[in-house]
């Protein structure tokens, strides 16, 4: 029998029970040789595929299925059934169903199902365990039906995915081999079929936390240096403000301002994320934007003669006070609106004709365009770190079972710093 999971568009996924095969066997079966188990299936085809998908109404028992339970080697009309022994448990996060509003946590669950930890014969795929899993506010965009180009919907019932550190633990790739470590797209689970191999990347230099592949090291990294160098094009001296600055992102955008020799403002949501701007990260100031009233006045005394270069992160009544205070010839590197992914309609913007009579250069922009420059961002980056020029925080939340409200608390501010979940010890 089957059950939906999520209700309305969640019917794309249904529980499924099945009889697994727990080992070999020698004489005659025992009921106990087989275990029935509960999983989930999504009820519609991957595309591409020419196959079908059925509801079993009747199951035919017979006896050539015993061949079947012991091991088979070499060429043979049969092929062995897959024990049990052979797969582990798997626990998976699963979205549940497209919604309004902000996330909570009842929009996600924790399932557990099985995989089998070798790839496919003749599969390009590699099998990782996943060790950390990055929370990123653009999660948030595939949570609805997408019609944004770029973004895929996530599919009611099944894996949230995302950019994760992971172990691989088998390959039919030939880049890749047992024991690598990797970054990349994967999913929210304990461990991941990977088949878009062109989008990971071998992780060569492990004498920084492997967390930092999350974000320091990883996409955030990447579209803080091609926002800020490749988009917004800065120079010595410069005016630079940056929006939710404490955060995976933001905090990096200011360091590498600072050791240009720009003079750069913050703002975050609560005082230790300011603090944390000027003392840890090197800030010239930092405000919380939630004691502003007048987000105009704010600006204007924390600059003056305007701002060259706004890095936005927020949206909303943010964007409109930067552009008042902008000066001729700014630049802003729109990297996301976060504050605005959870509005439906989103706010408008009232002041976009500053654009046109301070000729400001507004650019969005999204990091795989830049992926091309990884190797020259980790020749930049590396040593920066290892010299101490460069500080990250992480806020990192232990468990799969905690991945849920860790991107729940990205929305309401709860997260200090780049939000990871571990997943497990290497």
């Amino acid at each position: 029998m089957a059950s939906g999971v999520g209700g309305g568009s969640g019917e794309e996924a249904v529980k499924n029970k099945q009889v697994i095969f727990r080992d070999y066997v020698s004489g005659l079966p025992k009921e106990s040789d087989m275990e029935v188990s509960t999983t989930t299936v999504k009820l519609k085809l991957p595309e591409g595929s020419n196959g079908v998908m059925v509801k079993n109404l009747y199951l035919s028992i017979d006896p050539y299925m015993r061949i079947r339970m012991k091991r088979i080697e070499g060429p043979n009309a049969f092929s062995s059934f897959t024990p049990a022994s052979e797969v582990v448990s798997n626990k998976q996060v699963i979205f549940r169903d497209y919604f309004d509003g902000f996330p909570k946590e009842s929009d996600m669950y924790l399932t557990t199902s099985t995989i089998k930890l070798k790839v496919p014969e003749g599969s390009n795929a590699v099998i990782v365990k996943n060790l950390y899993l990055s929370c990123d506010p653009v999660m948030r965009i595939r949570m609805r039906r997408v019609t944004v180009v770029g973004f895929t919907s996530y599919t009611p019932g099944s894996p949230l995915t995302g950019y994760a550190v992971a172990k691989v633990l088998d390959s039919g790739h030939p880049d890749f081999k047992a024991g690598d470590l990797v970054w990349g797209p994967s999913g929210w689970e304990e461990y991941s079929l990977i088949t878009a191999t062109e989008s990971l990347h071998k992780i060569q230099h492990t004498d920084v936390p492997l967390s930092y592949y999350t974000g320091l090291l990883g996409m955030p990294g990447m579209t803080a240096y091609a926002g800020f160098y490749e988009v917004c094009s800065p120079k010595k001296g410069e005016y630079v403000f940056i929006s939710a600055a404490s955060g995976a992102v933001g905090q990096l955008v200011g360091q590498f301002a600072k050791m240009l020799g720009c003079y750069v403002v913050g703002s975050a949501g609560s005082k230790e994320k300011v603090d944390l701007l000027k003392n840890k990260f090197g800030f010239d100031n930092a405000f919380n934007y939630k004691e502003e009233h007048d987000l105009d006045a704010a600006l204007k005394r924390y600059f003056p003669e305007g701002i060259d270069i706004y890095f936005e992160n927020v949206g909303g009544k943010t964007l409109d006070a930067v552009l008042l205070n902008m000066r001729v010839h700014g630049r802003i590197a729109v990297c996301g609106m976060i504050s605005q992914y959870n509005l439906d309609p989103p706010e408008g913007v009232k002041n976009l004709m500053c654009l046109v009579y301070k000729r400001i250069h507004m650019i969005g922009f999204i990091v795989r365009d830049y992926v091309h420059l990884y190797t020259k961002f980790l020749d930049t980056v590396l040593p920066y770190i290892k010299e101490g020029k460069i500080v990250y925080v992480e806020d990192i939340a232990e468990g799969l079972e905690s991945a849920p409200a860790a991107l729940v608390g990205l929305f309401s501010g709860r997260n200090v710093g780049k939000q990871v979940v571990l997943v497990a010890r290497e």
